[in-house]
């Protein structure tokens, strides 16, 4: 039986991933709109290499995180380590889910809406990852 909640977890991980590869292919409009900063828009306007590295990478991680939600759910194989990296990505987005007031300073570009939106995704996203965990424990 698939769970539905690491469905919903790849699908927003997925979904996630997208919408940071839609700004590296639109720029700095959609870097200001998904709420980034002046500074990523400016140097994505500029072409430097930056925000296009920056997005890369969490794209990447979001589309890995999307393939472990699969495999937790039983939809592709499993993956390396799969009960262990599912505890660590729960623990990472609801870590920052519930801890963005203290990485706020290190990056005081990014508006508040960036901040309530991205860590009330995170908070939905490491919930699906924590309870699909809990749900299929003993099948992982």
């Amino acid at each position: 039986m698939t769970n539905k909640l690491f469905i919903i977890a790849a699908c927003g991980s997925a979904l996630a991933a997208l919408l940071h590869l839609a700004c590296i292919v639109v720029g700095e409009r959609w870097y200001r709109l998904m709420g980034a900063g002046e500074q990523m828009a400016k140097l994505a306007a500029a072409g430097h290499p930056y925000p296009t590295v920056v997005t890369s990478a969490i794209s990447l991680v979001l589309l890995v995180w999307a393939c472990y939600a699969l495999s937790g759910a039983g939809v592709i194989r499993p993956l390396p380590f799969l009960k262990t990296v599912l505890v660590l990505i729960s623990l990472v987005l609801l870590a920052r889910g519930l801890l963005f007031p203290l990485l706020m300073p290190a990056f005081p570009g990014n508006s508040m809406t960036f901040w309530y939106l991205s860590s009330a995704s995170c908070l939905l996203l490491g919930s699906c990852f924590a309870m699909g965990s809990w749900q299929n424990w003993h099948r992982l």
